[in-house]
């Protein structure tokens, strides 16, 4: 069992070695996504904004249409054409008729878009720097595989 799980949940027992694999990978995610949280705290952004940011840059000056944007995104958005729209009216992206079918939108980051992520790289960084104290490169690399194995391939 792991000590720090189970003084963190309070619990000494668990069903199994792959009910307490889940529930250390559920407290690991809520620490980091409340590590996002401070990152971001006081931007007016949010952690799935930031990466509909990232995504966009990611194309520059390319861009996106949103089918494209939802299936390179960590977390699924349910709301991604109302994100983009306010995205859109935040000045960060810019919307455009495809080229080729004039019904499909593409997003684009504007230059005030990447100009914020430019602002925003010292705060991730200084989150990558908490995690590489905690994990070194080794670790941080087998930390990947093992959770590649838990989301496998699905897109």
């Amino acid at each position: 069992m792991g000590e720090v799980l189970g003084r963190r949940l309070l619990q000494t027992r668990f069903e199994g070695a792959h009910h307490e694999a889940l529930l250390a990978v559920l407290l690991a995610n809520a620490a980091v996504e409340g590590m996002l949280d401070d990152v971001f705290d006081g931007t007016g952004m949010t952690v799935p904004q930031y990466n509909v940011l990232r995504i966009l840059n990611g194309v520059y000056p390319g861009a996106h249409p949103r089918g494209d944007i939802a299936r390179r995104m960590v977390r699924r958005a349910p709301d991604l054409t109302r994100m983009l729209d306010r995205l859109v009216r935040m000045g960060l992206v810019e919307r455009e008729k495809g080229d080729l079918d004039h019904r499909q939108s593409l997003a684009r980051i504007t230059a005030r878009g990447r100009d914020l992520l430019e602002q925003l790289r010292p705060r991730v960084a200084h989150l990558n720097q908490i995690l590489s104290r905690r994990l070194n490169e080794q670790e941080a690399r087998m930390l990947v595989s093992l959770l590649e194995k838990i989301y496998g391939d699905e897109p």
